[in-house]
């Protein structure tokens, strides 16, 4: 019998009430950046039945019409009349400029706040990302899609997906061992025709992208509660930067705290978190290491990071100081360093795309910080 040892992540919907507030967040900060690059931007949304609250910092030099943004994004998400949240619900926006104690450090170069950020990469996917984050979020890509399409028909925008592998005593996946998914979905579909067409169209196709076999899945769990017609902002309350853990690697790798969605890239839990998936990928790309994780640290109003830690769990085929000393050679992580090597403020990508189907590991969206572009400068500064 096999030892095996089992890891989860999970994954939500765009319509997830706290992927709602996220995602309206997010276009207020594409909003302000489109006309004014340099804006200052700290925005937290509260979603519920009927109301949408805008609330946060925000200092630039263009007009938003914050009425138009959240009704534009509730209609896109596929929130329509009868499901208890749609586009006429009530937007309360309460917004101020940015504290000048707060842009005294900013304006010089240095970061927005103090605090910790990670970032990571795994030889499990073709992407470096760690297998159960990635299969819990294409199967809700997919049913997204198959949602939004009418493929099926019956589904609404709600959902959440959560992914258990079986790793053997050489940390080797062995297995999917158990796929859960619930699905909010109109009144008059059965359960039965649920879970039978949520395993076939969608779960199936899903693993046997990456080559998996889904007759050997233990455990489908699809709506295990048996109903869930009251979903979104209407059967539990939304709120900006609830769901870090889906944003990033599914709980693979540490986490500093600090969410993205709202934030204009001054705000390093945003760009230096992007920063060390940037570092971390290339890290494994180079086979310096067959799983990498980078902590970085910063404080208020200061221009270099505070901390620069290598950790690769016993992986690397070099001294983790030595690839420490390595990526401060290799890479500019001050913020503004950051800002331009991500080209952050540029509009070549939209955040409120990031907010829906996550941060890091994307392969659908062109993202600076999964390019791998400093392999042969790490290997040089390492004299490999």
């Amino acid at each position: 019998m096999k030892n095996l040892t089992y890891f989860t992540s999970e994954f939500v919907s765009p319509g997830h009430p706290d992927k709602v507030s996220d995602q309206i967040s997010d276009a207020v900060v594409d909003a302000c950046l489109a006309d004014d690059p340099n804006s200052r931007v700290a925005c937290e949304v509260f979603c519920t039945t009927g109301q949408v609250v805008v609330g946060g910092e925000i200092t630039t030099t263009t007009y938003i019409d914050i009425q138009d943004i959240v009704r534009s994004k509730i209609d896109e998400i596929g929130y329509k009349e009868g499901m208890g949240f749609d586009s006429n619900c009530g937007v309360l926006s309460a917004i101020h400029a940015q504290s000048p104690d707060i842009a005294m450090g900013v304006d010089i170069g240095g970061a927005g706040d103090q605090g910790i950020m990670f970032g990571g990469a795994v030889k499990e996917t073709p992407e470096l990302m760690p297998l159960a984050l990635v299969l819990a979020r294409e199967i809700l890509v997919k049913l997204t899609k198959m949602t939004r399409t009418k493929e099926l028909p019956w589904a609404r925008p709600d959902a959440k997906s959560q992914v258990t592998l079986a790793y053997d005593e050489n940390g080797k996946i062995d297995h999917v061992d158990t796929v859960v998914v619930s699905v909010q979905h109109n009144p008059d579909v059965t359960q039965t025709q649920i879970r039978e067409e949520v395993i076939e169209k969608v779960i199936k196709p899903v693993l046997k992208s990456y080559e998996l076999n889904p007759e050997e899945v233990k455990h489908f769990h699809i709506n295990p509660t048996g109903r869930f017609v009251i979903g979104g902002p209407h059967g539990d309350t939304g709120v900006t930067g609830r769901k870090i853990i889906v944003d990033t690697y599914g709980g693979f790798f540490r986490h500093g705290g600090g969410a993205f969605s709202g934030k204009d890239p001054s705000k390093v839990d945003r760009s230096a978190a992007y920063a060390a998936r940037w570092v971390a990928k290339n890290i494994v790309a180079a086979n310096l290491a067959d799983k990498c994780e980078i902590q970085l640290s910063y404080a208020i109003g200061v221009v270099e990071p505070t901390s620069v830690k290598v950790d690769t769990f016993g992986t690397g085929k070099v001294d983790e100081y030595d690839l420490a000393e390595a990526v401060r050679k290799v890479f500019d992580l001050t913020p503004r360093g950051i800002e331009r090597a991500l080209e952050l403020r540029s509009g070549k990508f939209k955040y409120q795309d990031l907010a829906a189907f996550g941060h890091i590991g994307r392969t659908d969206l062109d993202l600076p910080w999964e390019k791998i572009d400093k392999v042969e400068e790490l290997k040089k500064a390492l004299n490999k």
